[in-house]
């Protein structure tokens, strides 16, 4: 009787400790990336897998501010977020080619692999939706896409504001930029990684875009004019929908019209009634 007993108990404490270390690894934590960058990310819910990409000099956590992020939880979905190389609480690797040939696209990628999701739908704002233009070109497990706050400047591998905001970063004076670079380094933001993002941000040509054969949303406010056309973008992608929110590139991703949106489409493969 002892000895079942016993047999039982150790069976048990195996079932813990597999479950204690599976929970902490799914939940929150940094995963080593395919060049051992660690990677942080977060996990919140159970249901189908939704990845939010963030912009430039903000992180994961920025997502938590804005009503997109709490309405997929409420509605039931997998919510995945996390800092990309050079931001937040990752790793912030000062060589250069540390953010060459889609590395960004590639954590994102090797996450996944890591937490054992085969099918998943992301959703990028602003330069989040660049790299979520690389998934949807490398990752044939993407479902749907969201790409907000985006035009098609970006299929431009020799697009000027990127180069701009590259010299702006290394030091130069670039008058129009100097709030930023003033905010880069009073925030104390990592400014030489943010630079790299800058020298090796990926462009997705128009070529690619015309053969991608997801469902693909592109949402925009109908201020927000910073990165080129996002009426074209749509135009150029087969299965594209345009949808455009009240506010500016800085505002639109916040409000609940911009959330509502994702969501029906996301549930619904399809965009709702404009008024």
């Amino acid at each position: 009787m002892k000895q079942r007993f016993f047999y039982w108990l150790c069976i048990l404490s195996v079932f813990i400790l597999s479950f204690q270390k599976s929970f902490s690894q799914k939940d929150s934590g940094w995963y080593a990336s395919f060049d051992s960058v660690k990677i942080y990310y977060e996990a919140k819910g159970n249901g189908f897998p939704v990845v939010l990409v963030h912009g430039f000099i903000v992180n994961g956590d920025s997502w938590k501010k804005t009503a997109l992020y709490n309405d997929l939880v409420r509605e039931g979905y997998r919510v995945i977020t996390m800092d990309l190389r050079g931001n937040g609480r990752s790793g912030k690797p000062h060589i250069d080619t540390a953010y060459a040939k889609d590395a960004e696209a590639k954590d994102i990628m090797g996450l996944l692999t890591y937490l054992k999701i085969p099918k998943y739908d992301v959703i990028g704002y602003s330069r989040g939706s660049i790299i979520v233009s690389r998934l949807l070109v490398l990752d044939k497990r993407v479902n749907k896409a969201v790409m907000g706050g985006m035009g098609t400047d970006f299929t431009d591998p020799e697009w000027p504001r990127r180069k701009m905001f590259y010299r702006a970063l290394m030091g130069d004076t670039v008058k129009q930029l100097e709030d930023m670079v003033n905010y880069v380094k009073t925030s104390g933001l990592d400014q030489l990684a943010l630079a790299y993002q800058q020298k090796y941000q990926p462009s997705t040509s128009v070529e690619e875009l015309s053969i991608l054969p997801n469902k693909i949303l592109v949402i925009c406010g109908d201020h927000d004019e910073d990165n080129g056309s996002a009426t074209r973008l749509a135009f150029l992608i087969p299965k594209a929908y345009y949808i455009q929110v009240p506010g500016t590139h800085n505002t639109a991703s916040q409000s609940k019209d911009f959330s509502a949106k994702i969501i029906y489409f996301l549930q619904h493969d399809t965009v709702g009634p404009t008024p």
